[in-house]
C-alpha cells in the first residue's frame, strides 16, 4: 500500500479545567509547549508526515508566534476549531485527500512512543482499515448513580466486568476515505472519539494495545505528573 500519511492534531479546546491564562496545549514542560512536544513525536518518527493542526481561532496568532520564536519550522496546515471536537476533526479532514492514512491525535498527549507509532502505521499499510490503541482497565469497577441528595450509591444488580473493559487512547488511525465518509453525518452526543464516529458508519475497527503513560494532560495534577515523568526520563538517559 502506497499512501501518503497525514496527522490531525486536535488542539482546539480551551482547557478551562487547568485554570491557566492560556489553553493547556500551550503550557510548557521543560521549556517546550505540550503541543510542540506532541507534534514533534510524529515529525521525528515520520519525516514524510503532513501535519494538520486544529486550534482555537483566537489563539492561531499565538501559535504562529510561538513557532517562529522557538524555531519550530515544521510545515502545518492550520484549521480553526469547531464547536465540538467532532466539528473540529470534520473541518480538519477537509484538508486530507482520499487515498491517505490519517492519524488523529489529541494535542495534549505528548508521551506516545515512536515504537507504537511505527507499529500502528505498519499495520495500516498492511491492510487495516482502522487501528485504535486501548489499555486494559485494572481498577475494580462499581456501577453507581446519584440519589436525590446527590450522593453516590450502588445500582442494584448492576455489575461491571473489568476483564472486558478497555480505555481508548489516541492516535487513532484510519483510511482517509473511510473516516471522511464517517464524518459526513450529523453530530451526535454519542460521538466521544473518532472510533465512535467510525463505528456508527460500520467501519471495521481493529485494536492494539496502547501505552500506560500515553496520558492526556487535562488537569494540574496531570501537568505535574508529566513534568516529573520528563525529569525521570532525562535522569535515566543522562
Amino acid at each position: 500500500m502506497n499512501r501518503k500519511f497525514y496527522l490531525i492534531v486536535t488542539a482546539g479546546g480551551q482547557g478551562t479545567r487547568m485554570g491557566a491564562s492560556v489553553p493547556k496545549q500551550f503550557l510548557t514542560i521543560k521549556g517546550k509547549s505540550i503541543l510542540h512536544a506532541t507534534i514533534s513525536v510524529f515529525t521525528n518518527t515520520f519525516p514524510d508526515v503532513k501535519v494538520v493542526t486544529v486550534l482555537p481561532e483566537e489563539h492561531i496568532p499565538y501559535w504562529k508566534k510561538y513557532c517562529l520564536e522557538n524555531n519550530f519550522t515544521v510545515p502545518q496546515i492550520i484549521v480553526k476549531g469547531g464547536f465540538t471536537r467532532f466539528h473540529s476533526v470534520k473541518a480538519a479532514l477537509e484538508k486530507v485527500p482520499d487515498g491517505a492514512i490519517v492519524a488523529i491525535h489529541d494535542g495534549v498527549r505528548p508521551f506516545v512512543s515512536a515504537d507504537l507509532l511505527r507499529s500502528m502505521r505498519a499495520r495500516m499499510e498492511s491492510g487495516c482499515r482502522s487501528l485504535i490503541p486501548v489499555t486494559p482497565v485494572t481498577d475494580t469497577l462499581k456501577v453507581l448513580s446519584k440519589n436525590k441528595e446527590g450522593e453516590l450509591e450502588l445500582v442494584p444488580g448492576a455489575k461491571a466486568d473489568r476483564s472486558v473493559i478497555y480505555g481508548v487512547q489516541t492516535p487513532q488511525f484510519f483510511l482517509s476515505e473511510d473516516i471522511k465518509a464517517a464524518y459526513n453525518t450529523a453530530y451526535d452526543t454519542s460521538f466521544t472519539d473518532d472510533s465512535s464516529v467510525a463505528q456508527a458508519k460500520e467501519i471495521p475497527l481493529s485494536f492494539c494495545l496502547g501505552e500506560r503513560y500515553n496520558i492526556k494532560i487535562t488537569t494540574k495534577e496531570d501537568l505535574i505528573f508529566a513534568d516529573l515523568s520528563l525529569e525521570a526520563s532525562s535522569g535515566r538517559n543522562s
